[in-house]
């Protein structure tokens, strides 16, 4: 371990100055006994101190339950933060373990906690002890599975089902500072065993980084996210001008957008509306795009992403496809369903899609559309129904609303993506706009 007097230690006002402490009530500390993660909640608490009127600090251990050391971890970070006179709380990841993937289910249950913890504390703000090393780590990954947006490595924030924002502000600060930090206040940290475990793919990524390197990827994460932001914001302009709402689940897009000349922009408004009218997680790939816009201009219809896209009089209509529609029965609390809204219903009611009933609930007539592009969209929009009756529409229903941020961002908006998700929530009709945190 360097000694503290040869690394440059971390400034907390570097670290924290910006970020909105003036509208939170209470902000979070993600905490898991790590060198990292302690520094943070020292480095936040020191410089919450110097605020006038500071947010209460909550220090959150999330135990994941898959090792027999785990409890005992958590029970230092509660002494430690008794010491420090800082408020605690441990919450567990309970329930059955899957066999496969156990990493990325570990990481979704842990926000999961924590934003759930959040909004029982009134907190907006989580901060979390992602470092300069996770993010070189982190390119480093996935340039072995090719490029694209993912080249820009972890956002320095987070926007968790449009409610909580989680935070890393250590993101060019690395791991020798903060432990260097620790050291210098005689405080000791814990050591996952599986950080030396080479079956995972991270560890081994860890153990082949030199200085060198971990500088060389962290500037190609910075220029990267650049460009992502830049072309986000050139797509988010192309949505705003070029596209409209003209019923409920149908999209038009003027022909115009077409002849804009910028590919990569058009090509990527294209893969942000097919993923949002197609509630789906992710964008389509860039590669699978890439014949559309031709096959659109020569009046062939296009589906990606479950978005079926129709050229009809001087403009391309959006619509979700019929296939793989979700039917959910209520139990009385909101959900997300199909990726584009967030409904709930009582027991006894079941969210499901119009389907060809949807023929005897269909909106006003729009003047120049054709009516089966009307029944095409409503056939795949959400109902109520009961007993095999149709109730009508779920979003007329006092919970039925459009998510806070439409797909491919309604569980995680990287901070990216903000100009992005901005457009999209203009394009549906919300007023409200994402700030960063």
């Amino acid at each position: 371990m360097p000694a503290a007097d040869t690394v440059v230690l971390p400034d907390r006002g570097r670290l924290f100055t910006g970020y909105a402490f003036d509208q939170q009530s209470c902000v979070i500390a993600a905490v898991s006994g790590g060198g990292d993660s302690l520094a943070l909640l020292l480095l936040l608490k020191d410089f919450l101190k110097t605020l006038p009127d500071a947010p209460r600090l909550l220090a959150v251990t999330v135990n994941h339950a898959l090792r027999p050391e785990a409890a005992g971890e958590a029970d230092y970070v509660a002494r430690l933060c008794g010491t420090c006179g800082i408020d605690h709380r441990v919450v567990t990841w309970r329930g059955e373990k899957p066999a496969t993937g156990i990493s990325a289910a570990a990481r979704s249950a842990r926000l999961s906690l924590l934003a759930t913890v959040a909004r029982e504390t009134g907190a907006g703000l989580v901060f979390t002890g992602h470092t300069r090393d996770d993010q070189a780590e982190t390119v480093a990954m996935r340039a072995e599975r090719g490029t694209g947006r993912g080249s820009a490595g972890i956002a320095p924030a987070t926007l968790h089902e449009g409610q909580i924002w989680f935070a890393r502000p250590l993101l060019r600060t690395g791991r020798a500072e903060l432990r260097a930090f620790l050291t210098a206040r005689d405080l000791r940290w814990i050591d996952d065993p599986s950080n030396d475990d080479r079956s995972y793919e991270r560890v081994r990524t860890r153990q082949a980084m030199t200085p060198e390197l971990t500088a060389a990827l962290v500037e190609q994460a910075r220029a990267a996210a650049r460009e992502r932001v830049a072309l986000g914001e050139q797509a988010a302009r192309l949505i705003d001008r070029h596209s409209s709402c003209v019923a409920p689940g149908l999209y038009r897009v003027s022909q115009a957008v077409f002849e804009n000349g910028d590919d990569a922009a058009l090509l990527y408004a294209l893969r942000v509306l097919a993923a949002m009218v197609g509630g789906a997680e992710q964008l389509p790939s860039a590669d699978r795009l890439v014949a559309v816009p031709e096959q659109l201009r020569k009046g062939i219809c296009a589906t990606l992403s479950r978005a079926v896209m129709v050229p009809r009089a001087g403009a391309v209509y959006f619509h979700r496809e019929r296939r793989n529609l979700p039917s959910i029965p209520g139990a009385g609390h909101p959900f997300l369903w199909d990726g584009r809204y967030r409904l709930s219903a009582d027991a006894g009611v079941v969210i499901a899609p119009f389907g060809t009933c949807g023929r005897d609930w269909l909106p006003a007539p729009v003047p120049s559309l054709p009516q089966t592009l009307l029944f095409s969209a409503q056939f795949a929009e959400p109902a109520l129904w009961r007993e095999g009756v149709c109730l009508g529409p779920a979003r007329n229903h006092a919970d039925g609303a459009r998510v806070s941020v439409p797909a491919p961002w309604a569980r995680l908006l990287p901070s990216f993506d903000i100009a992005l998700a901005n457009a999209l929530k203009r394009l549906i009709g919300d007023k409200t706009v994402l700030a960063l945190p």
